[in-house]
């Protein structure tokens, strides 16, 4: 079986996207969306037919985005956050959004051809804030490999006579 990494992340915006404040924002979406949708191991993104996800509002709060992604691997989901143009805009996120008390960012492994829901994505968000690091949720602080990497079998045994 092979395994894809689907991640989801939060947002609380500082205000609606059609304040002022949010222009900068505005400004970089369509630009980190397109990186993405071309970047090595990218598979698939939540987005309504605008090409993002900025009309879904899965929480009351009409202020919170949610980004819900999935990736060939760990390796080329951090390639894109890290090191890409997507680290700059990342680096200003607090000029535009509150900081969460808890984590707002979830990775978890699904089985290849599995496309990630909402409802999942918050559920594993909700499960990570309250179980912390786990394979079930994790986040870039303690990763876990795909259950693939991980052997279940005994190591061989060799015995001499």
């Amino acid at each position: 079986m092979t395994y894809h990494l689907a991640q989801v992340n939060i947002a609380r915006m500082l205000a609606p996207l059609t304040d002022p404040l949010m222009a900068g924002f505005v400004a970089e979406l369509d630009a980190i969306n397109a990186l993405a949708d071309t970047s090595p191991g990218f598979l698939w993104r939540l987005q309504t037919s605008e090409g993002n996800a900025t009309d879904i509002h899965p929480y009351e709060d009409d202020l919170i985005l949610v980004n819900l992604s999935l990736w060939a691997s760990l390796a080329d989901l951090s390639t894109f956050v890290y090191k890409s143009r997507h680290r700059q805009v990342l680096q200003q996120r607090h000029q535009w959004f509150q900081r969460f008390n808890g984590p707002y960012v979830a990775l978890w492994w699904v089985l290849s051809g599995h496309i990630p829901t909402v409802e999942e994505a918050k559920e594993r968000l909700t499960y990570l804030r309250a179980h912390d690091e786990t394979p079930y949720a994790f986040s870039f602080k303690k990763l876990f490999p795909a259950p693939e990497a991980v052997s279940d079998l005994p190591a061989q045994i060799v015995m001499e006579w």
